[in-house]
């Protein structure tokens, strides 16, 4: 984009017109006979060095606010990368079939997704499939508003809402959804049975508080638009295990689950449980289903592994660009704090020279110089903690299962930064402790 080139480049060069400016003017204002006079020597005013320290302050602060927002993110990933989604991830792949436009009657779905199923079944290395209009961390297919027959109908803001997901039999054991109670679908639960409906933990603990849901009964839709026919009375035989159906790092919905059979869908997925790579799998797989129809569309071929890691896209890039500017910015600091004690020693090489000659010990000369860096680094670690402690509340919507303002954190990079900081003033300091007093003094 040429666009962007170009701002980019404008403002890289303002930046170094703007950054070079200063020490310009300041230079500028150098008187040169007193220059002359000293011989030359290093000279330094109060304010070139009240300059110096404030910008190395300024850099540490930024420093710190950068490394503890990377810091919380990198919490905050981990944390995702060892949550429970509900189910087994590992071995799965995902693809979708569409019969849209075809002109399928219920009966022609039904006979064709259970084909599919049978026939993608038969590939080696298969140890399970399934169908499902959607697969977790996609979302359910959709979502509606429901009533229970047992409790008192609602005003419209306060009925409950809860996905809807067409599975077939072997549903929840292809994923490793667990049943908690009842049973799960089967072949039996056809559009000549009874309709029933298999919902999570959450939906029972949210309608049926200590009280046992098997047996119960729930319409889909709004109660005034209740028709029998096509909004029949569903009995909830059984309640599996709460699954993140929208993400890893999103929180846990009422969901309900009911039998492909029963209400055929133009556009279902497959859900199929490798004996090992799933990715090796997806060409067979799709041969299979060619089988029947090479015209047929076949997308949205994905591991499960894979749909986990795109869920998390966003949070990674977030995580990335931050940590490499804070990794940049932790840099710098440290170039500027090993600068300026650099810098310092030169400046201060004669009264180094003079502490020596009068009986000074390198260790002190030592201490003399890491105290006036870590002072800074000190100062600037200050700031940067308040700073830190006000800014990370507005990225708190990035977090997951850690605070803004978590105490660990901000201990690790306050701790970390000082650290830095003392190997960039170690370097110099060590320098200045090897002075010769003789020639420090001569060369004044």
């Amino acid at each position: 984009d040429k666009t962007v080139l170009l701002f980019t480049l404008g403002l890289a060069g303002l930046t170094s017109v703007l950054s070079g400016l200063l020490p310009a003017l300041q230079a500028a204002k150098t008187d040169l006979q007193t220059t002359l006079k000293d011989g030359g020597r290093l000279t330094t005013g109060a304010a070139r060095d009240g300059m110096r320290k404030a910008l190395l302050i300024a850099e540490v602060s930024l420093s710190l606010v950068l490394l503890v927002g990377a810091g919380l993110l990198v919490r905050s990933m981990w944390n995702l990368l060892h949550v429970d989604p509900g189910f087994k991830a590992d071995n799965l792949l995902t693809l979708r079939v569409s019969l849209a436009g075809r002109g399928y009657s219920d009966q022609q779905l039904r006979m064709f997704y259970d084909e599919c199923r049978a026939r993608v079944q038969a590939v080696p290395g298969v140890r399970s499939v399934a169908l499902a209009q959607s697969v977790p961390t996609q979302g359910a297919s959709w979502n509606g508003v429901f009533i229970a027959a047992d409790k008192p109908v609602p005003s419209r803001a306060d009925m409950p809402n809860a996905g809807r997901l067409r599975v077939s039999p072997h549903y929840f054991e292809t994923l490793g959804i667990k049943l908690l109670r009842g049973r799960l679908f089967t072949t039996a639960d056809n559009s000549e049975s009874q309709p029933v409906v298999v919902i999570n933990e959450t939906l029972a603990r949210r309608i049926w508080p200590n009280e046992d849901p098997i047996g119960k009964r729930l319409k889909l839709g709004l109660p005034e638009n209740q028709d029998e026919d096509s909004k029949p009375w569903r009995e909830v035989v059984g309640v599996v295990n709460d699954v993140k159906m929208n993400g890893v790092d999103r929180d846990i919905t009422l969901q309900t689950y009911l039998p492909y059979a029963q209400m055929p869908s133009n556009s279902l997925g497959l859900v199929v449980r490798a004996e090992r790579n799933p990715a090796a799998l997806a060409s067979a797989v799709e041969q299979a289903i060619h089988a029947i129809d090479k015209d047929l569309p076949v997308f949205s071929v994905w591991t499960m592994d894979q749909l986990l890691g795109n869920s998390l896209a966003q949070r990674r890039l977030t995580l990335v660009l931050l940590a490499s500017l804070a990794t940049l910015a932790l840099l710098l600091a440290a170039i500027g704090i090993y600068g300026v004690i650099a810098y310092s020693v030169r400046l201060r090489t004669h009264e180094l020279g003079l502490r020596m000659a009068l009986g000074a010990q390198p260790r002190d000369v030592l201490a003399l110089i890491l105290k006036q860096g870590l002072k800074l680094t000190l100062i600037g670690i200050g700031l940067g903690l308040v700073a830190a402690f006000a800014l990370t509340r507005w990225m708190a919507s990035l977090l997951f299962g850690v605070p803004a303002t978590d105490v660990l954190t901000f201990g690790v990079i306050a701790v970390t930064l000082l650290l830095v900081a003392l190997v960039a003033c170690w370097i110099p300091a060590r320098r200045a402790t090897k002075v010769d007093p003789m020639i420090a003094l001569r060369s004044d």
